[in-house]
């Protein structure tokens, strides 16, 4: 559900979309491009790295032992804002690298559009020995710091494994054990039982009318699930896949069967949530501290359970989305900024102590071995939420390849999930439609 993603709430960390000019003009996510060599620069200095908010503070953090560990480097992280960070990092790289800082906090959705539309703007880091920790991240995630060159240009730090969320007593009341449902169809299924027990409670919340910005957190989601996007790993057009037809049309069986409310606008899903109007939030890992955060008085309420999967038999894990460390290619200094994007992303400790300081759910796998993923919640009942999550991660999911259309997809996407809502159109034209726009307007074509 795009109106909670964390960029609207919580300005700490996720992803995002990104439309430029023709020129040097639009950046997203993708997947391509070269850097240069990294021969040659600088192992000491001023290392300047760019991010934002609580992940700005989470680095911080990290600095005093890198400094420590590391004589003659020092580390400054600024807290550039978000979105600001995303026109700084675009209108360095078309000015050449000119002015950027030298370790980059990219979300997925931005860094491979950045690859195909600034080639050379960041640093191979396959040159300084980055594919050594190929198989340290979650699975899924080293595709897409990889150019289509096969070299990494990022390494990654966050990762948000999808999870479905959900008020037990609600489901209690209705006598249906969640820990039964294995796929959407097997929840849809129990409809008039839910409804019965609780009147006034919808399942899922979503902005029918994409108004006034689009609402595909949830179908995404769901392509996702099935190893689908908007675009394969090769670029090529997937809007009107079968897996993308099957995801609108879960979104559409659950309409047609009264589980959708309608919560409008950029802001709406919180208060609908914190009336206790809401059943599911079929949302990422973020949201566990979230709902924690702002809804105390449901402690006790809330449980987690494994994602539901589209298909009988399918898979029950996704990585929704990313964030990463890359280092500039104009900076002079990328030797020692590798250094501290290694420091900081590849050593349990470190991605921990982030972490603990309220920063983002570590990509790092080995990191998981730590006693706070084990923890129990007293929120979710005593459950221990991120030892779910951190298995989750563990068993990892498919690549997404957001691509430099990104911007694009999800207009058209958004609109096609509209007419399904708001006039019951069919899933499969309405998807087949925005493919055939999509390709007119990329000049990419269909899988």
């Amino acid at each position: 559900m795009s109106h909670l993603s964390r960029r609207d709430l919580f300005r700490a960390s996720g992803a995002g979309l990104l439309t430029l000019t023709a020129g040097g003009a639009l950046a997203a996510c993708g997947g391509s491009g070269s850097g240069s060599a990294p021969g040659g620069d600088a192992d000491s200095g001023i290392v300047t790295v760019w991010s934002w908010a609580t992940a700005a503070d989470a680095l911080r953090g990290v600095v005093p032992a890198f400094e420590k560990d590391n004589p003659g480097i020092k580390v400054d992280v600024q807290d550039i804002g978000e979105p600001a960070i995303w026109d700084k990092i675009t209108v360095g790289l078309a000015a050449g690298g000119q002015g950027l800082g030298d370790v980059l906090h990219i979300g997925c959705d931005y860094l491979p559009g950045y690859l195909e539309k600034f080639p050379g703007g960041l640093a191979d880091l396959s040159g300084f020995g980055a594919d050594a920790h190929k198989d340290a991240f979650a699975k899924g995630l080293w595709p897409v710091v990889t150019g289509k060159d096969g070299h990494a240009y990022a390494l990654p730090w966050e990762v948000n494994p999808l999870g479905f969320f959900y008020r037990k007593d609600y489901f209690d009341k209705a006598g249906i054990d969640v820990d039964s449902l294995t796929t959407w169809d097997d929840l849809i299924a129990t409809a008039d039982r839910f409804k019965a027990a609780n009147p006034g409670i919808a399942l899922i919340g979503l902005n029918k009318a994409a108004n006034p910005t689009p609402d595909l957190d949830f179908a995404q989601s769901l392509m996702q699930l099935q190893g689908a996007f908007y675009f394969d790993l090769r670029g090529r057009i997937t809007v009107g896949s079968e897996p993308a037809v099957r995801a609108l049309t879960v979104v559409k069986r659950l309409e047609e069967a009264g589980l959708i409310g309608d919560t409008p606008g950029v802001q709406s899903w919180p208060p609908v949530m914190k009336a206790g109007k809401l059943a599911v939030a079929a949302m990422p890992v973020w949201v566990a501290h979230y709902l924690e955060k702002k809804f105390p008085d449901q402690s006790g309420d809330w449980r987690l359970a494994k994602p539901l999967a589209v298909t009988p038999g399918g898979k029950r894990t996704a990585l929704v989305n990313s964030t990463h460390l890359a280092v500039s290619a104009s900076s002079p200094r990328r030797r020692a900024a590798w250094r501290f994007v290694e420091y900081a992303l590849t050593r349990p400790a470190s991605v921990n102590a982030m972490f603990n300081a309220g920063g983002v759910f570590p990509a790092l796998t080995a990191a998981y071995s730590d006693p706070l993923y084990s923890a129990p919640s007293a929120f979710y009942g005593g459950q221990p939420v991120l030892r779910t999550f951190a298995d989750l991660a563990t068993e990892g999911g498919d690549p997404t390849n957001y691509s430099g259309d990104y911007a694009r997809a999800l207009k058209l996407v958004s609109d096609a999930q509209t007419k399904v809502l708001l006039k019951a159109a069919d899933p499969a034209a309405v998807l087949q439609d925005a493919a055939k726009q999509l390709a007119q307007q990329t000049g990419r074509g269909l899988a």
